[in-house]
């Protein structure tokens, strides 16, 4: 009889904590190993080169890099890695966004281990796995209205940087940054950034 080679999991999430945890029971199933771990999102790319894993499990909100962008980076280095999003943030900006950078799954960290043993075994077979609560919420949401740029922009002044400070870090003028946050804030119904910036992260567009 011939041995079938296990599963092989690359775990990437920021909380050491969750992490492990995720490890001991991925760990428990005979047919996963994780060969890697990862505690930032700028450090997912060289240890799947490293480790050669058949799949990422990625935590959104990471330090260096985020999950999404992450994912995005594996698909465009590592395109045989296959990526399940796992986060605590069930968002449906979120779901629409890990799709958008090449996910194949995406599951809330509170599903129970089997069924992120199951995802794993399942997007290794080129299936799509969706946690179904969130992609009626995301069907339900629409779609996200800011644009990539706009985006990238209500980020930099996330942190309550100035008009030219944002236009120093993105390489824009002081009136193209005011044009984009001015759409971005008109666009999320927003009073104002702060406010755009929160409704933007609670929906999962940031």
């Amino acid at each position: 009889m011939t041995d079938v080679r296990p599963v092989r999991v690359l775990l990437a999430d920021d909380q050491s904590m969750v992490r492990e945890a995720l490890a001991t029971l991925l760990g428990l199933e005979d047919d996963i190993e994780v060969v890697a771990q990862a505690s930032r999102g700028d450090q997912v790319l060289a240890a799947a080169r490293e480790a050669a894993p058949d799949v990422a499990l990625l935590d959104i909100e990471m330090p260096g890099m985020t999950g999404i962008e992450a994912a995005a980076q594996l698909r465009a280095e590592c395109p045989g890695v296959r990526v399940v999003i796992v986060t605590t943030f069930g968002r449906p900006g979120y779901l629409r966004r890990a799709m958008e950078s090449g996910a194949d799954a995406f599951l809330v960290k509170d599903a129970p281990a089997s069924e992120l043993a199951d995802a794993v075994r399942r997007v290794l077979r080129g299936e799509r796995v969706i946690d179904p609560a969130l992609a009626a919420a995301a069907l339900a949401e629409g779609a996200d209205p800011l644009t990539p740029r706009e985006r990238d922009v209500l980020s930099a002044a996330a942190d309550g940087a100035v008009n030219a400070d944002v236009a120093r870090r993105l390489g824009l003028s002081e009136g193209t940054v005011r044009n984009y946050l001015s759409t971005a804030i008109q666009k999320t119904g927003a009073r104002n950034r702060a406010e755009a910036v929160r409704i933007a992260r609670e929906k999962g567009w940031l």
